[in-house]
């Protein structure tokens, strides 16, 4: 049994829209041991990077806000946490690799400041031994020449590689936990791989836990020891990565995998979910996946029960696939 280092219990997040509040995360319950890698896995809009911002108290504000739930890192809950003390755990304890490096990145400061500013502030060197560090980090992410890169501005550099410099940023001060949101998504296969291998070595290392944000299930399959999949605000499965990716139970989840290209599998078009991700303003009575359901039935209109199939698996739904 993993010790958990952190614990998300109830999580609701709420903004405030023109159009009325938006509950983005609906009651989410979360646990990651040290460690472990855990999966969250959906399509877009369905509160994975929402659910990471409440994690590190970055909600715009004040349109967004945590309506309830307690977060648990280290003893403490966040939730309650000053700026300050909030400060002190971003970057440091928790680091989190953003999904898009161009608007993460400070235009006018040098990639080798913004990395060396976190060693600075967190790890206590002094100029020289930050530089020193910053360009090692580099080095470690694949960016070459990297004492000479080190200077560079972030427009000097491709999308990949500024998503190498974020990397970067995200391991510098050897976190506890790191949140990845979408890691590899602007990199070719190969860098993607030397990434993930990185990211997979740092954590056997110094013993770190990974919260992984992504639209890839080959990534997931390839790092993660258990995946959650959710839907419209709500995990909708839970489950080790061995057993979800062999017993798929939700519908939503199945169709997901029936929508990846298959090696050898029959040529023609893929298997498209029907239909589109409900609004968050007008989610249907009961099952927000009812409308686009192979097996939707009467009942789907009255909320699913959060239920265990199998140990340690969990699926919100009346008739999961196989059952």
């Amino acid at each position: 049994m993993r010790e958990t280092v952190l614990e998300i219990k109830g999580l609701t997040t709420q903004f405030r829209t023109r159009r009325g509040v938006v509950t983005a995360v609906d009651g989410v319950d979360l646990t990651l041991g040290r460690g472990e890698t855990l999966g969250i896995v959906g399509e877009s809009g369905c509160g994975k990077s929402v659910t990471a911002l409440s994690i590190l108290g970055l909600l715009p504000k004040p349109a967004g806000k945590i309506a309830s739930g307690r977060i648990f890192f280290d003893g403490r809950d966040l939730v309650t946490l000053r700026e300050a003390d909030l400060r002190h755990i971003r970057g440091n304890d928790i680091s989190m690799i953003f999904q898009e490096p161009m608007t993460s990145l400070n235009p006018v400061y040098t990639v080798g400041f913004q990395i060396q500013e976190a060693i600075r502030k967190h790890r206590h060197m002094n100029k020289g031994a930050s530089r020193t560090e910053a360009a090692k980090m580099l080095g470690l992410v694949g960016i070459p020449e990297p004492e000479m890169r080190i200077d560079d501005y972030p427009h000097q550099m491709s999308g990949g590689m500024r998503q190498r410099v974020m990397i970067a940023m995200a391991l510098s001060c050897h976190p506890q936990i790191m949140i990845a949101d979408e890691p590899t998504t602007a990199l070719d296969v190969t860098i993607q791989a030397q990434i993930l291998d990185l990211i997979g070595r740092l954590k056997d290392e110094i013993g770190m836990s990974v919260l992984l944000i992504t639209h890839d299930l080959g990534v997931v399959a390839e790092i993660s020891q258990r995946v959650m999949v959710m839907y419209a605000g709500k995990v909708v499965e839970s489950a080790n990565a061995e057993e979800l990716f062999g017993n798929p139970a939700h519908p939503y989840t199945v169709s997901l995998f029936k929508s990846l290209p298959k090696i050898g599998g029959r040529k023609g078009t893929l298997e498209a979910i029907p239909g589109v991700v409900p609004s968050l303003l007008n989610l249907p009575k009961g099952c927000a996946f009812q409308e686009r359901c192979f097996k939707a039935q009467s009942r789907c209109r009255q909320t699913p029960p959060w239920q265990e199939i199998r140990p340690s698996h969990r699926v919100r739904c009346w008739k999961p696939v196989d059952q």
